[in-house]
């Protein structure tokens, strides 16, 4: 069984008396530990599915199904219970808060789990090593790298043990060194780790790190591929 199951899927939304259809007649499975890039041009609806996909949004029909829990019939309490469990986000732009340290930043998506302050060093400790910056730990966004406030983020991703990890354009505001480098830890985290990664990109040269490309055109699916790098 796929790890997630989407089934005729739609979603709209209304502007005025307007109302805009962003995905139609949408079916699509994900297997655990896969690592799948959705492209498109922009107004094709990717974005929109990688939220519904990661419970930020809920569909106007149709059914989402992850690790057997029917997402799509939850409420909006039910799916931040169940995010905070079960996804983990990397942003284009970091969402560190620069008044924090890393440290702090990754800690976190830890505060709302019932975890001692020992278990969530522990965790934090453990992510910042898989990102290699735990001497990085007491350092401000502002002063590190782009490079490494990517790391940050996705240390802060990956420190609730999350079954899926959800990237929305992760390299878009990096250098070509690196965003290789953490299309490389993404694929770390799902060869060594057993994450499934869904990542949104308009870059081929990120979405060739995929095992699987999905391209969206006018809220459809239009075609999917295998890619050669793995």
């Amino acid at each position: 069984m796929p790890l997630v199951e989407v089934r005729d899927l739609y979603k709209s939304f209304t502007r005025g008396s307007e109302t805009i259809e962003v995905l139609m007649d949408l079916t699509l499975d994900v297997e655990a530990g896969e690592f799948l890039a959705l492209m498109g041009p922009s107004g094709s609806g990717k974005t929109t599915l990688l939220n519904l996909l990661a419970g930020l949004d809920t569909p106007t029909s149709g059914t989402i199904t992850v690790g057997g829990e029917r997402i799509s019939d939850y409420s909006e309490s039910e799916l931040a219970r169940w995010r905070t469990r079960n996804v983990g986000f990397v942003f284009q732009f970091y969402n560190l808060l620069p008044v924090l340290t890393a440290y702090e930043n990754v800690e976190l998506p830890l505060l709302l789990l019932p975890l001692t302050g020992a278990q969530r060093r522990k965790q934090v400790e453990n992510a910042m090593g898989l990102v290699g910056l735990s001497d990085r730990m007491t350092h401000r966004p502002g002063q590190l790298s782009g490079g490494q406030c990517q790391r940050v983020g996705i240390a802060r991703a990956i420190v609730t043990d999350p079954t899926i990890i959800v990237a929305d354009e992760p390299t878009g505001a990096l250098d070509s060194a690196s965003a290789d480098a953490a299309l490389k830890l993404l694929d770390i985290l799902r060869s060594e780790l057993g994450k499934t990664i869904l990542m949104v990109t308009h870059d081929p040269h990120a979405a060739e790190r995929a095992q699987r490309i999905v391209q969206l055109e006018k809220g459809r699916l239009a075609h999917q591929n295998l890619t050669l790098t793995h």
